[in-house]
């Protein structure tokens, strides 16, 4: 298995590939009762838009699979994690609800993507660039992966601007590495790497649900 390297943005607090690890073997056991409801409608709104476009489909932190019954016959499903313990519970699902539509779940880094380039029709990262401690380059290699005309589609927690609520996100992100994510994630990780990539073009971001606390953002690799 790779490893995940040191983060290349000193604004992103530090969170280390065992970090990830240790932090989502204790949380695997109470994941889908803690996060479920929370995390739906973001997982909803991804799978929709994955099932309009259809194909070989890259699952980037899989976790316990809850998106995976969302996703139509269509598509060929691969989902990856980094925590074993998350991905037994998907392998589970996957068993129980025979879900054929995924074809493999497998232990990796995101930042280190054991794929050919250009592997994948859509390449989706739900609730993980927060997670990953160098969201730049895994952005690199999800673009990577994802074919001259692909899709990537990422839903994640953007962290305020300003304001108190701003103020409590950056105090809490002192314990990120507990947590296993940073609740503070700025939109300029995804904003300067869009920049520095002109070939991947930014066609859809919108809030989401409950409360607009998450935001779905659609980028495009032009052919």
């Amino acid at each position: 298995m790779s490893h995940a390297s040191e983060p290349t943005n000193p604004t992103h607090h530090h969170i280390s590939a065992n970090d990830v690890k240790d932090a989502y073997a204790r949380w695997a056991p109470i994941y889908d009762l803690a996060f479920k409801a929370v995390l739906h409608p973001g997982r909803r709104a991804l799978a929709n838009a994955v099932n309009s476009i259809g194909g070989s489909v890259l699952d980037v932190g899989v976790g316990t699979g809850l998106e995976l019954p969302m996703f139509s016959a269509h598509t060929a499903i691969t989902g990856i994690d980094l925590s074993e313990p998350m991905l037994n519970m998907a392998r589970a699902r996957v068993r129980d609800l025979h879900l054929d539509h995924v074809k493999e779940l497998r232990v990796m880094d995101a930042q280190n993507l054991d794929f050919p380039n250009a592997s994948f029709d859509v390449v989706i990262a739900p609730y993980v660039l927060s997670v990953v401690p160098d969201p730049s380059r895994t952005l690199d290699e999800l673009a990577r992966v994802v074919k001259e005309g692909g899709d990537i589609i990422l839903v994640n927690h953007i962290g305020a601007e300003t304001g108190l609520l701003a103020l409590f996100e950056g105090w809490l992100a002192n314990a990120s590495a507990i947590l296993g994510w940073d609740p503070h994630f700025s939109w300029s990780h995804i904003s300067e790497w869009l920049e520095r990539n002109p070939k991947y073009q930014l066609i859809a971001k919108r809030r989401l649900p409950p409360l607009n606390l998450f935001t779905l953002t659609h980028i495009k690799r032009l052919s």
